[in-house]
């Protein structure tokens, strides 16, 4: 199976980069506006969970090496996925690494058994000093929390402040009052050198915790990439027994490989020597191991269980079936769902409106408060910096960053671990607003596996002529039909090649004609026969193929099919889940009816005798009447009508143009795979709009409180070093509340 057709060069060319230095939302969309603001660049998507940026470029202007270099400029530095190595994702975030929270705790630790001080026995001049305490802030700045520090006030000078501008404004406000008030008592002020010490010791905290999580969501995407190995050994000829470990990135197309037992296939190719049993379970769903000969072709990620053969490679790297499933992953979590373009457009933002929140509420307490709370503002002179210290530090644009693509990591990687390809957070938002769900009959809800059932002839060629011919005309065709006729000529055990044909048309769904030697035959439908002017008789046939010479019918061949084993089943349980189901075929009335009859759907939801044109505009009638619309094939002739519905889903084993045209593909080929994409995208969904109103509610909620909104009414305040532990909370309950997807489901 491919998944994705060639293009040329003038078409838009994707690249996928790993980028490092990824704190929060206000990050995503800054490296987004530079990737977009360099020549050449059409599109630029990065994802805050996995570190990764999908650019969409133009290759007569730019190349990917170039976005590079001009990337690795500024704060962020990047490297890119090269075509014919395995995918990977980025380093885990080093920001909160065992040494600098260890660190971090410990002087946690100590500040606060300076402050318990009087519980202790004996006498302790050296912690109940400042300058204690003094040190333990310097020591919190300049070790575990230098990095954070520098970050933020480079954010801040390039005016693209991000969280970690909010954390060193906090940090560094508390310890410089604290400092001045140590230095000048005489101001009367009290000194918090705690608070720097706490801020940084809860978000490093936060941030480890966090980054375990976010490595858990992981593990399902993770799992995928493991499936490439790493190392190949090659073979330089067929009549050598020499062979050397290469990494798989110097494979390149035409190359040997020899793969032993026990290990997985490095690349797509065709077993050259040896036989063999292959487990493809991982990739295609076949639960017993397929046994593979000589000319048999093998996909990467599947694992040689048998004895060791050689693989002549025709696919390597993201050209590859695995390659390509795992691009097309990495693109989805990259493709964000309006509500996170919404959720991204606001965090972009936040930053600098809770900068100004924290000056309104130091000019609040300052100038206004005292008028109005003079009890409050006398008591307690540093009472207007500590409230905007709050504002800085509880403030969370992680969480509202978060809470969509943490989701989208973990429905997404979890359906490709079962076969199925989501191509973006888009897909599982319009998923929800589907009411109707249409199939393609032949390949879709019926096996696709025809055979031929009966050669009537209406001249004097033989049925055995009568293949060869059709053969002949079909034998660059991918039509189920087609199949049927080329596995019925071979059925025959003649040995004669198939006729060269030329001037060949095509007409979509209808027919095809050409010119074998010096005699024009055309086969297709008997009622598009009779439009180009052969004479047919009045037939009632199911599916068929009519074969006519110069405007003469010679043949008809008819076909039969089945129903799926799991088709009924999946149609019936989408009908009680309240969805309209509506079938659409090319067949005619009498043998649709008769096949899809199991079904029990109303005769008003078969449509028969349809062309590729006709299913489209029955698409967009339903549409135009408001429904929602998902379209399930896997043919060329229904990539119009994948392409028009609101979620288009293809069955892997379609054709190249289906599949691009799709929105869902299910590698596995089973349609059964539908209920599983629905469910998971309402779960989805589900965890999306809870994580948004948690990061929602909380920065309503927190901002507030921070600010002293509940000093004059209830006495209830915090501490800058209480609001940091808050902040990092809020982000760990965003990525565990996704987390649950993976045990739902």
């Amino acid at each position: 199976m491919s998944l994705s057709s060639s293009l040329d060069s003038q078409t838009p060319e994707v690249a996928i980069l790993r980028v490092s230095g990824l704190r929060c939302a206000g990050c995503v969309r800054s490296l987004e506006n530079q990737l977009k603001a360099q020549p050449g660049v059409e599109a630029a998507a990065v994802n805050l969970v996995t570190g990764t940026a999908v650019v969409t470029y133009s290759p007569t202007e730019t190349a990917p090496i170039a976005i590079v270099e001009r990337l690795n400029q500024g704060r962020f530095q990047a490297t890119l996925a090269e075509a014919n190595a395995p995918l990977e994702l980025p380093a885990p975030c080093e920001e909160a690494s065992l040494p600098r929270l260890a660190i971090a705790l410990v002087l946690l630790v100590l500040s606060s058994v300076g402050h318990g001080i009087d519980l202790l026995p004996g006498h302790w001049p050296m912690l109940e000093a400042m300058i204690w305490h003094w040190g333990l802030a310097t020591i919190a700045l300049v070790l575990p929390g230098w990095e954070i520090l520098q970050e933020g006030i480079r954010g801040l000078i390039q005016g693209r402040p991000n969280m970690h501008t909010l954390v060193a404004l906090g940090a560094l406000g508390a310890y410089l009052t604290s400092t001045v008030a140590w230095l000048w008592p005489s101001l009367g002020w009290e000194c918090f050198f705690d608070e720097p010490v706490m801020i940084l010791g809860f978000i490093l905290l936060g941030r480890s915790l966090e980054q375990r999580v976010r490595q858990q969501a992981q593990r399902d995407l993770r799992s995928l990439l493991a499936l490439q190995p790493k190392q190949a050994l090659w073979q330089p000829s067929l009549t050598t027994t020499d062979r050397w470990p290469i990494p798989v990135n110097r494979i390149q197309v035409g190359d040997w490989l020899w793969v032993d037992a026990g290990e997985p296939f490095p690349a797509d190719g065709t077993i050259v020597t040896g036989e063999t049993l292959v487990d493809e379970s991982l990739l295609t769903g076949e639960s017993l191991p397929v046994a593979k000969g000589v000319g048999s072709a093998v996909l990467a990620g599947s694992r040689n269980v048998g004895a060791a053969v050689t693989l002549r490679v025709e696919r390597c790297g993201r050209a590859s079936f695995l390659g390509q499933i795992l691009e097309l992953v990495v693109q989805a979590q990259n493709r964000k769902a309006p509500v996170q373009q919404m959720a991204d457009g606001v965090a972009g933002y936040f930053g600098y409106g809770v900068l100004a929140l924290a000056g309104a509420t130091f000019v609040f307490w300052r100038a206004i408060a005292p008028h109005f709370f003079p009890e409050l503002t006398h008591s307690m002179p540093l009472l207007p910096l500590k409230l905007a210290l709050n504002v800085l530090v509880i403030a969370c644009p992680c969480a509202l960053g978060l809470a969509t693509p943490i989701a989208l990591l973990v429905s997404t990687s979890q359906a490709a671990t079962q076969g199925i390809i989501i191509r973006g957070g888009d897909v599982l938002e319009r998923s929800q607003q589907l009411d109707t769900i249409v199939f393609d009959k032949t390949g879709t809800l019926t096996s696709g596996e025809l055979e031929v059932a009966q050669v009537s002839c209406y001249g004097n060629h033989s049925p055995e002529e009568v293949l060869y011919l059709l053969a002949s005309l079909e034998q660059k065709s991918h039509h189920p039909l087609a199949g049927a006729i080329q596995k019925a000529w071979a059925a025959t055990g003649q040995n004669r090649a198939l006729a060269t044909v030329t001037e060949v048309e095509t007409a979509l769904g209808l027919g095809i004609s050409g010119r074998i030697e010096r005699q024009v035959y055309r086969a297709g439908r008997l009622s598009w026969l009779r439009d180009q002017g052969v004479d047919c008789p009045a037939l009632e046939l199911e599916t068929h193929v009519a074969l006519a010479c110069d405007r003469r019918l010679i043949a008809v061949v008819t076909f039969r099919d089945r129903l799926r084993p799991e088709a009924v089943g999946t149609v019936q349980a989408l009908q009680a889940q309240g969805y309209e189901i509506h079938v659409l075929t090319g067949d005619t009335a009498k043998a649709a009816q008769h096949l899809l009859d199991p079904l029990g759907l109303p005769p008003t939801h078969l449509h028969t005798d349809l062309q590729p044109q006709q299913k489209l505009a029955l698409i967009e009638g339903w549409q135009a009447q408001g429904k929602g619309v998902a379209m399930v094939g896997d043919g060329m002739n229904d990539a119009p009508a994948l392409t028009a519905a609101q979620v288009g889903i293809s069955l892997g084993t379609g054709t190249d143009v289906a599949i691009e045209a799709a929105d869902v593909i299910l590698t596995r080929n089973r349609v059964e795979d539908v209920l599983t994409v629905l469910s998971l995208s309402r779960a989805t969904f589900r965890k999306i709009q809870q994580n948004l109103l948690w990061a929602v509610a909380y920065n309503i909620v927190g901002l507030p409180l921070a600010a002293g909104v509940g000093l004059p009414l209830w006495g209830l305040g915090l501490t800058p070093g209480i609001a940091a532990a808050c902040m990092a909370v809020s982000s760990i309950a965003v990525v565990l509340n996704s987390l649950s997807l993976s045990r739902a489901n």
